[in-house]
């Protein structure tokens, strides 16, 4: 198999999302040098809120905010006053949260009048405004005074730059190379992979154990409003019912489906409202709690019925050229498990010449991974990226709760009465999908039960982290701790073999050797 790569070994692959694990690009790029070989991140395009909202409501296309935030992360360093520095700023800017100032500013980038333009080279400055005035073309277009038009309100210029690229050259991965190449991204030997290469929306939907489920990423993840759930309905697909808006809660709101027909050109007439709302907010801080976990997630299409996409070959081609496959830090169920169900991307995975499949645990628990009074382990979190593998093996889907039965299969317990023997459920393959788990240990870090782990095959090593203090919705002080780069460069060198050779020589054979060593007081500070 041939490989644009320069980079003489096998490479690293990287699940993530978007602003969590950007806190790890560095992290990944020294272990990349010191590996001699590409690196690739996988990223979701299941995104639809802040301002990829607007752009999927206006354009349809993919959910482009992280595949953005890890470009403009990746852009290399340089002197504030020099032109890369002042490309940066501009991919990187948001646009005001007043919408008449936001607008302002946009036609002042437009134009070319904008002081995010002075450092600059012209013919740089012509090649990338060309792109922005194309999209201001068709926001012009598409509008419909005075209800139905695009706002600007908080948006990332990135963002705008990515889908003017992807509108003129119908190919968003070609607009993420533009992007890259105009910054100086070294793509020869670090890849931005959307999961599913695509210039149509790709939703996401939730079931909870308790058979609810939530539509669209932004309700599952870091809803500013009620979230958008509904109870399970007789089917495993979500009712229809979403759409019609009737069982909200306020009447007195208006509708966005009225606003939504104007623009049958980009989205299938009936398809749900929910995910076509205008600049749909968020906020990561002090969100309500699920009312109980998460058991699955699956794609939708704009009517909600449930469909089983398949990966971005070029994932699946990093899958088969892996070293070492690496879960970062994120949002479990919106970052990571949504590149690992679509098809082809377990196979490759089990398949994949790849030694090692560490999973990188978060620092904290967050709503995706409560209620708070059920918080996930360790075990959970590895037990959720398995049966999303296995999910998109097709071999089998999360367990459905005791409550729902089908009308066509017995019940277990009806089963039961009736003396039929019952059919062991065949154990999790975990050790096809994580090998190896680095953790912190401090408040709020998720439970791991080492020697559960171990009677599951994976190795655990545990990393002292630097504390860190945020401020909760409520006001009060929330302390947390967050990986320290230099002992995470570490314990991946560790695991891949750079470093401490010696110490991993006899794998798994008693399953201690390594968690032993590593918890010598006399190791390198930061491992444990």
């Amino acid at each position: 198999m041939t490989t644009d790569f320069a980079a003489p070994n096998r490479g690293l692959v990287v699940f993530s999302g978007g602003s969590a694990a950007n806190s790890l690009v560095d992290v990944f790029s020294a272990v990349r040098a010191s590996k001699q070989c590409s690196l690739s991140y996988i990223i979701p395009i299941s995104d639809n809120g802040g301002s990829s909202s607007e752009l999927i409501r206006i354009f349809g296309g993919p959910g482009i905010g992280d595949v953005r935030s890890r470009l403009v992360r990746l852009i290399p360093d340089s002197p504030p006053d020099s032109e890369r520095a002042a490309i940066k700023a501009i991919f990187n800017h948001r646009l005001a949260a007043d919408a008449s100032t936001a607008q302002k500013e946009w036609h002042a980038i437009v134009d070319g009048t904008s002081d995010l333009w002075k450092a600059v080279a012209p013919a740089k400055k012509e090649l990338i405004r060309s792109f922005f005035n194309l999209l201001n073309l068709e926001i012009l277009k598409r509008a419909r005074p005075p209800s139905s038009t695009f706002d600007f309100t908080s948006a990332s210029v990135g963002n705008l730059f990515l889908t003017g690229a992807r509108l003129f050259s119908g190919s968003f991965e070609s607009a993420i190379y533009l992007l890259g190449s105009i910054c100086g991204v070294p793509s020869d030997v670090v890849r931005v992979i959307p999961a599913i290469n695509s210039n149509f929306s790709h939703h996401i939907s939730a079931t909870l154990a308790d058979g609810t489920i939530i539509v669209g990423q932004n309700s599952i993840s870091h809803p500013s409003e009620a979230t958008a759930s509904q109870p399970r309905p007789g089917s495993r697909r979500p009712s229809l019912l979403l759409a019609d808006r009737e069982d909200a809660d306020d009447s007195s709101e208006p509708s966005d489906a009225s606003d939504a027909v104007l623009y049958e050109d980009d989205h299938l007439p009936g398809s749900l409202p929910t995910l076509r709302n205008k600049n749909i907010s968020f906020s990561k801080m002090g969100n309500e709690d699920l009312r109980s976990r998460i058991t699955r997630i699956w794609y939708i299409n704009p009517y909600g019925q449930e469909i089983r996409p398949p990966a971005n070959p070029r994932v699946l081609e990093a899958l088969r050229d892996a070293q070492a496959i690496i879960y970062s830090i994120g949002s479990l169920y919106t970052s990571i498990v949504p590149s690992i169900i679509l098809r082809g991307v377990g196979q490759n995975i089990v398949t994949s010449p790849a030694r090692h499949k560490i999973l990188i645990l978060n620092g904290s628990i967050d709503r995706e991974t409560g209620p708070s009074s059920e918080p996930f382990t360790a075990v959970d979190f590895v037990e959720a990226l398995v049966r999303a593998g296995e999910e998109s093996r097709g071999l089998g889907r999360s367990r459905a709760p005791e409550t729902t039965t089908s009308p066509i299969s017995p019940s277990a317990s009806f089963m039961k009465m009736k003396g039929v023997p019952e059919i062991p459920t065949p154990p999790l393959p975990y050790t096809l999908y994580v090998t190896h788990i680095l953790h912190l240990d401090g408040p709020g870090t998720p439970k791991v039960d080492r020697e559960r782990l171990a009677e599951m095959g994976i190795e655990t090593l545990r990393l002292y982290g630097r504390k860190i203090t945020s401020m909760a919705a409520d006001g009060s002080q929330e302390t947390g701790v967050r990986y320290d780069a230099t002992a995470l460069v570490q314990a991946l060198e560790v695991v891949l073999g750079k470093k401490g050779d010696a110490m991993v020589r006899g794998g798994l054979g008693s399953g201690l050797s390594r968690r032993n060593t590593l918890e010598n007081p006399g190791r390198k500070k930061g491992l444990s």
